[in-house]
C-alpha cells in the first residue's frame, strides 16, 4: 500500500502534504503530472520540472507522469500512474473546484483508493495567511481580469493578499486561484530541508495573461 500526494509544486498541494503529515499520515510518494497543454483543466503547467527540487528538499520519492492535457482524458493518465505505483491513499490540494474534486473522488472510488483533500472548502483568507506566514510561495502565472505583470514572480505575502481581496470584490476571482486565475510555486516550506533559490527566470506577457518561467534554480541551506 502506497500513500501518495498529487503534487504540482504550488501552494495548495504543498500545504495539503504538510497537513496530511501533521495528521500522522506518512507520504511515500509524490506524483507530478507533466501536461503538454497550457490549458490543462486538471494539472499545473509552468515550472513543474522544478518540482524535483521540492521533492528532494522534502526527502520524498517522486515520479513524473506525462499527459497530453486533453479535457477528461487527463484522468486516464492519472489512473495509469496510480495503478503503476499501487497507490491506495491519495492526498490532493483541491480547494473549491468541483470539476477537479468530483473527478478525483470518482476515480479514487472506482480504484478503491482513499482520497483526502485537507483544504477542501478552506477559508481562502486562512489559507493565504498560513502561506504568507510559514511558506515562501511565488505566483508563476496569471490569466484573469484584474491581474497584471507585477504579480508574476511576486511572493504571496500580505501585500498580495490585499490585492487579491480587492480583485475578489471587484471581479469575483477565487482568491485561491481554483478557477485557474493564477498558479504558484513553493520555494520554501516548514518540511523542506533546504530552500530553493531562483538564479535565473524570465516573464512572458501576452495582453492579459502571463507566466513566470524559472530557468535556473539551486538549493540553499536554511539558517
Amino acid at each position: 500500500m502506497v500513500n501518495a500526494c498529487l503534487y504540482s509544486g504550488g501552494k495548495d498541494s504543498t500545504l495539503s502534504l504538510h497537513k496530511a503529515i501533521a495528521l500522522g499520515i506518512p507520504i511515500d510518494l509524490i506524483i507530478t503530472m507533466i501536461s503538454k497543454s497550457k490549458e490543462s483543466y486538471m494539472f499545473h503547467y509552468p515550472n513543474v520540472k522544478y518540482t524535483c527540487l521540492q521533492a528532494e528538499a522534502l526527502g520524498i520519492k517522486q515520479v513524473f507522469a506525462h499527459t497530453e492535457g486533453k479535457k477528461e482524458e487527463e484522468l486516464k493518465d492519472l489512473e495509469r500512474v496510480l495503478k503503476e505505483n499501487n497507490v491506495k491513499f491519495l492526498v490532493t490540494g483541491a480547494t473549491y473546484s468541483r470539476y477537479q474534486g468530483e473527478r478525483i473522488n470518482k476515480l479514487a472510488a472506482s480504484m478503491g483508493i482513499e482520497h483526502l483533500a485537507p483544504l477542501w472548502h478552506i477559508d481562502p483568507e486562512a489559507e493565504l495567511g498560513e502561506i504568507a506566514t510559514d511558506f515562501n510561495a511565488i505566483i508563476t502565472s496569471v490569466s484573469a481580469e484584474g491581474f497584471d505583470e507585477s504579480f508574476l514572480g511576486h511572493r504571496i505575502d500580505e501585500e498580495i493578499i490585499k490585492k487579491l481581496r480587492l480583485l475578489h470584490r471587484k471581479y469575483g476571482i477565487n482568491m485561491l486561484f481554483e478557477g485557474g486565475e493564477a498558479e504558484s510555486f513553493v520555494l520554501d516550506a516548514p518540511l523542506f530541508k533546504k530552500k530553493i533559490v531562483i538564479k535565473k527566470a524570465r516573464t512572458e506577457w501576452n495582453g492579459n495573461r502571463g507566466m513566470y518561467i524559472i530557468e535556473d534554480a539551486v538549493f540553499q541551506d536554511k539558517k
